[in-house]
């Protein structure tokens, strides 16, 4: 297989396969954060956050079924290979979500709606990927360090939901990952609205899918290639910022998934605006608003890197396995967008 395509590629591939599938999601399917939250709180309907709901469970329930397989070992994913910071979770997820409300879009949703022609969420994709990287490996990363210092697992629990409960209980960790997984899904359909949208169910269902094949596609490289690739899933906070650099200098860097990721999701978006005729070039209004999406933009990125995943690095690939710091994160995230939206609807002097 490696004749054909090199490690790095087949990584790239998988990446873009799996970001195709989120990027048709978010434009056939309407799979959006920010949207579930709007819809939730101001809509009255929470047929978009139950989307939220059934693709998380998918996806844990699958991810633990590759773990029980030995496909995949929970401790080579990166949320489970570092210890818990409960503060950066909560700082980081509220930044996140007050970012995400100002500019209208969290960085999947920004690609996608970017395959859909809206040049808004350019602007928002280039702040974040540069704030990423400023907060990450850049002038603030220090201080991000000494504050938020990131500390490897060795020898202890892996902080994660599942491997806590079955150091307890001495059940198995993957049943009890299942079991959860399955409970998620079971919760996400007890609403007979969500029942009567079967669109919906099928996409929050691909959404899972696509996760699920982000661990298993790079877990199956990093076992049969030879050099150290990481086990990984998708998130789209520092890969904006890797693609960006890719983009300006491909010829010294290797290709990644996380790029695959990226361009999946736009493709992915491509697609499906062209399917449902969407497509259309879009501009902001005013400067009053793209100032406001430059903050939220800066803030998300910041915030990404401290709680160390967005919406769906955190809100689906971390709790894919049940990591400790995905339910707190995402609960904060919804605090931040919830506080978010309701200043600007009364009223944000920043922004305005």
């Amino acid at each position: 297989m490696f004749e054909l395509l090199s490690e790095p590629q087949w990584m790239a591939a998988v990446g873009l396969l799996g970001g195709v599938l989120l990027g048709l999601a978010a434009r056939l399917g309407r799979f959006c954060t920010l949207g579930a939250i709007e819809d939730m709180l101001y809509g009255g309907s929470d047929v978009r956050m139950r989307m939220w709901l059934l693709a998380i469970g998918v996806a844990i329930t699958g991810s633990f079924a590759l773990m029980g397989s030995g496909w995949l070992i929970g401790t080579d994913t990166f949320y489970l290979s570092i210890q818990w910071m409960p503060m950066a979770s909560v700082v980081g997820g509220l930044m996140f979500g007050y970012g995400m409300a100002l500019s209208g879009n969290c960085g999947f949703g920004a690609i996608a709606r970017l395959g859909g022609g809206d040049l808004r969420s350019f602007v928002i994709v280039l702040v974040m990927g540069i704030s990423t990287y400023v907060v990450l490996a850049g002038p603030l990363a220090p201080l991000r360090d000494w504050m938020f210092h990131q500390t490897p697992v060795v020898g202890s629990t892996p902080p994660g939901i599942a491997h806590a409960l079955a150091g307890l209980s001495g059940l198995s960790v993957t049943g009890i990952g299942i079991t959860i997984g399955l409970c998620l899904c079971a919760g996400a359909l007890m609403s007979q609205t969500f029942r009567a949208a079967p669109s919906s169910i099928i996409w929050a269902a691909i959404v899972g899918l696509a996760i699920i094949s982000g661990w298993a596609g790079t877990a199956w490289v990093a076992a049969n290639g030879f050099e150290a690739n990481q086990v990984v899933s998708h998130s789209y906070s520092a890969p904006l910022g890797e693609t960006i650099l890719y983009a300006m200098t491909g010829g010294t860097r290797t290709i990644s998934f996380a790029v695959g990721s990226v361009a999946g999701v736009w493709i992915g978006a491509f697609i499906g605006s062209l399917i449902k005729g969407h497509f259309r070039w879009e501009a902001c209004d005013d400067p009053r608003e793209l100032r406001r999406q430059i903050i939220g933009a800066a803030i998300m990125g910041a915030g990404a890197v401290i709680a160390i995943g967005c919406t769906v690095g955190q809100g689906l690939s971390a709790f894919s396995v049940l990591a400790f710091g995905a339910p707190v994160t995402m609960i904060a995230i919804i605090a931040g967008a919830a506080l978010g939206l309701r200043q600007l609807i009364t009223g944000f002097s920043l922004a305005e």
